[in-house]
């Protein structure tokens, strides 16, 4: 059983040590929400992977904490569940809201695997020790900035390169990178730049033998992807506008794209991480576990979940210190030539540096049930 007998919110902002560029502008840190569940002595802690602004999805930051606030913690604080999904249960009267709503959801996953004593990604259904990890790298000023920075990560021996593109700034990045790498694993993410009008720009990414092509389209579309696929040889891969099982199930069934991002919070937690993943594997796509510039704790979320028999392409958790001079976590989550070791013992297998995030963070609020 699963008693949530408290709550902690915190929020954290941390200084990315490199400069992010995507479609969707330039990012230079990240602000972190953190949710503490206790019960029974133990502690469940997960991240919040919306942004400030509404750029990825609808999601932002502080529609996020009014939700916990207001309304999904006073549905859960003092209750007793039998599991995670009975707890996710009391929260499925409302809609959308996902990232939020994982929040509570992935911490009491890590809660209860703490009280049984069991690594989560064994109690999620996976089996690895350790899993592949590829790389997503910004936009950078020129070709041959790219071709260098991809370099440095194919030495760190990252499994998959991943390029970031937009509209203006995609041929030519792909293509001083293949001509540098003939034999690397490369894929590009567009995170929803393009329309049907740039048919032409896609197709002509063929030539460059890429894994997929990662949400060409607009961001709650799959009928156009579709149309796309069917104009396109290489692979499209659905992230952004996949935010269920019934989502994955329709683009695959229209043929909107051959492979997954499988983003956890994303699709509202674990739970429905794991029926995406059986979804794509009946349609016999493969998946991997995409980031969003995670901390330690969403990072460690994501390895566990990446154990799973369907996540057979690298994902993105790469380094944590590629990302940050200090962690919001004590455990340091590395890879070692392009393998990221699964974090051993109960739960996510990591623990919040509490000296660090006292010291940085910019909220704490501490809930009981009434």
């Amino acid at each position: 059983m699963l008693t949530i007998e408290a709550a902690e919110i915190l929020l954290v902002r941390l200084p990315l040590k490199f400069r992010f560029e995507t479609s969707f502008g330039v990012q230079t840190e990240k602000l972190v929400p953190l949710l503490v569940l206790h019960g029974g002595g133990l502690q469940g802690v997960s991240e919040g992977t919306m942004e400030w602004a509404p750029m990825y999805r609808e999601e932002t930051v502080a529609g996020g904490l009014h939700l916990l606030r207001e309304v999904f913690l006073p549905r859960v604080l003092g209750k007793t569940f039998a599991n995670p999904e009975a707890l996710n249960a009391a929260l499925g009267s409302f809609r959308g809201n996902r990232m939020a709503r994982a929040m509570v959801e992935m911490a009491a996953w890590d809660l209860w695997a703490r009280t049984l004593d069991t690594p989560l990604g064994a109690l999620l259904g996976g089996h690895k020790t350790e899993v592949e990890v590829g790389v997503s790298l910004g936009i950078q000023p020129d070709e041959a900035a790219t071709v260098e920075m991809v370099r440095r990560h194919v030495e760190q021996g990252y499994r998959r390169i991943k390029l970031k593109i937009k509209p203006g700034w995609d041929l030519q990045p792909v293509r001083a990178t293949r001509e540098a790498f003939p034999g690397i694993r490369l894929t590009v993410d567009a995170n929803s730049a393009y329309t049907l009008a740039d048919t032409g720009r896609l197709r002509a990414l063929d030539d460059f033998d890429l894994t997929y092509i990662e949400q060409p389209l607009a961001w709650d579309d799959l009928v156009d992807h579709a149309t796309l696929q069917g104009r396109v040889r290489t692979p499209l891969c659905l992230d952004e506008s996949v935010a269920s099982a019934q989502d994955a199930r329709k683009g695959l069934a229209i043929g909107a794209g051959g492979v997954i991002n499988i983003k956890v919070a994303r699709v509202g937690g674990h739970a429905e991480a794991r029926r995406v993943h059986d979804v794509a594997q009946a349609f016999g796509a493969p998946v991997w576990c995409g980031g969003m510039l995670e901390s330690g704790v969403g990072r460690a979320h994501n390895i566990h979940l990446s154990t799973l028999p369907g996540f057979t392409l690298p994902g993105d958790t790469s380094s944590a210190s590629r990302y940050w001079e200090t962690d919001v976590i004590e455990e340091p989550l590395e890879a070692v030539d392009g393998l990221m070791t699964v974090p051993q013992g109960p739960g996510t297998g990591v623990t919040l540096n509490r000296d660090f995030v006292g010291r940085v963070s910019e909220l704490y609020e501490e809930h009981r049930a009434p």
